[in-house]
């Protein structure tokens, strides 16, 4: 990141929210019921989200070059799929269920 104003705050906000996927995911592990699992799953997916977010506002503004951000822009995408998978398929299973 560029040593600058701009450049620190979208690096501690990209720090934020990406290492917030990580510790809200650990937290699902020990979920009261179905649907608090349900809740910091959802979490994790809106953290990621906001992951996808910085990476894009680094990319528009040029302070990484794309070829150096496309790695970091593909993994992020890849985990917020699963995240959105896995959230489908337990609403689906309560709709069974129900």
């Amino acid at each position: 990141m560029p040593n600058k104003t701009s450049g620190w705050i979208i690096g501690r906000q990209i720090i934020r929210s990406a290492t917030s996927v990580g510790a809200n995911y650990r937290a699902t592990r020990i979920a009261k019921s179905e649907a608090d699992f349900i809740n910091k799953l959802k979490i994790v997916e809106e953290e990621c989200d906001e992951t996808l977010y910085w990476i894009e506002i680094i990319e528009d503004t040029h302070m990484i070059t794309i070829d150096k951000m496309s790695a970091l822009k593909k993994e992020a995408k890849e985990i917020l799929a699963i995240i959105i998978a896995s959230l489908k398929t337990l609403r689906n299973k309560k709709l069974i269920q129900n």
